[in-house]
């Protein structure tokens, strides 16, 4: 009792009544979690009985969920014309005693992780996402009622999106804006590996503007929606390859003549590998920027041998992954924890994170380093800005 009164928790009425300084809020999603105004923190459990608890039902009559300009979640009551934080139907929680994060590891399938989810109320953006792995999480979801769009090359149900060319992304940007669609998740899957060296319609090496540039130009283009739609979570499909590499010059400097080399000095792997790296950072900051506004940011390497068609323009790597291919994880494997980070209840509102087979994991010490993050994301401004005009800023 002593501790109790010490925390100012004693003098209630019920031990689910809050002590001072706490408020019971919820997400979007109807699960409860809980403010403490004086150590300005929030978690899951109640402060005084240390339990989970979901709202249960729909709203009542009359009252309609939105988001106000700061990314947070309000309850309108139009019919007495009033608007709050606190959700009705906290008034009817029920225990989390059932519904529980589950562990899930490199053997996972896609589906598995979206059981008895509901995804007919978000809009999903996926590019690459006519096939390979991209087509694998873009199925899933569509499985589970969302609205997905596929951001491709190859004109499929999807829009037209070629992320080797900045025209070609920012005018999918704009016809996407004019469907006036949310947007709740936006996969950053399209990758090329083992390309002969070539030059894009801008100027760049063709790895680094596929793989990394495009996607910082796409999201640049649709950070403002991501904004109106939060919470919305962006994930970022990166590498364990990250780790066999680097991006700067002797003075610790990102260089662009590293990232988008000269032909003699071109070798795929590395190439792809650095990349990969560059989402990782890519990830971290833009996670750092958009959480204020309630989009976070998360960066994955779906695992090891997944026979995908990456890999097509290295015969030998195609040979190689042909043989291995009895062993190789599954489409539906290798869709998974980009679809965990995706979706994850325990996933909301966290971000600037690193995952490998559905668990968090650290990257490679270049990955961490915010400055790092942060010369990538200058040098790459720049490169739009050069290259572009009327881009909006992050």
């Amino acid at each position: 009792m002593a501790a109790l009164k010490y925390a100012g928790m004693d003098d209630t009425d019920s031990e689910d009544e809050l002590p001072p300084g706490w408020e019971e809020r919820s997400t979007k999603d109807g699960w409860v979690y809980y403010a403490n105004h004086e150590e300005m923190k929030t978690q899951w459990e109640h402060p005084k009985t240390g339990k989970k608890k979901r709202c249960a039902g729909d709203l009542p009559y009359g009252w309609e969920q939105e988001t106000d300009e700061k990314g947070q979640t309000v309850f309108v009551d139009h019919i007495n014309k009033r608007t709050t934080y606190f959700d009705p139907r906290q008034a009817f929680t029920v225990e989390d005693v059932v519904v529980k994060p589950k562990r899930y590891d490199g053997n996972t399938a896609a589906l598995e992780i979206l059981q008895g989810r509901d995804l007919s109320d978000k809009v999903v953006v996926i590019t690459g996402g006519n096939s390979g792995i991209g087509f694998e999480t873009a199925r899933s979801f569509a499985l589970h009622g969302a609205h997905v769009i596929l951001a491709c090359r190859n004109l499929v149900e999807a829009m037209m999106c070629n992320l080797a060319s900045l025209r070609s992304v920012r005018e999918f940007a704009e016809s996407f804006k004019a469907k006036n669609l949310p947007l709740h998740i936006l996969v950053c899957n399209a990758a090329v590996c083992s390309q002969p060296w070539g030059v894009t319609e801008d100027g760049l090496e063709s790895t680094f503007q596929i793989c990394h540039l495009g996607h910082f130009l796409l999201v640049q283009c649709l950070q403002d929606v991501l904004r109106r739609s939060a919470p919305a979570r962006v994930v970022v499909v990166s590498s364990e390859s990250h780790r066999f590499t680097d991006l700067f010059d002797s003075s610790g400097k990102v260089d662009l003549a590293l990232l988008s080399p000269p032909k003699k000095e071109y070798w795929s792997m590395l190439a792809y590998n650095r990349a990969k790296l560059c989402n990782i950072l890519f990830s971290n900051e833009l996670h750092r920027r958009l959480s204020p506004h309630g989009v976070t940011s998360n960066a994955l390497h779906p695992g090891n041998m997944i026979y995908t068609s990456i890999h097509k323009s290295w015969w030998l790597m195609t040979f190689l992954f042909t043989l291995a291919r009895p062993f190789t994880k599954s489409m539906q494997q290798g869709a998974a924890t980009t679809v965990y980070c995706a979706v994850a209840p325990e996933l909301e509102g966290l971000g600037g994170m690193y995952f490998n087979n559905c668990f968090r994991c650290q990257p490679s010490i270049q990955a961490q380093d915010p400055s790092n993050a942060a010369g990538l994301w200058e040098l790459s401004e720049r490169l739009v800005a050069e290259r572009s005009v009327g881009i909006q800023s992050l």
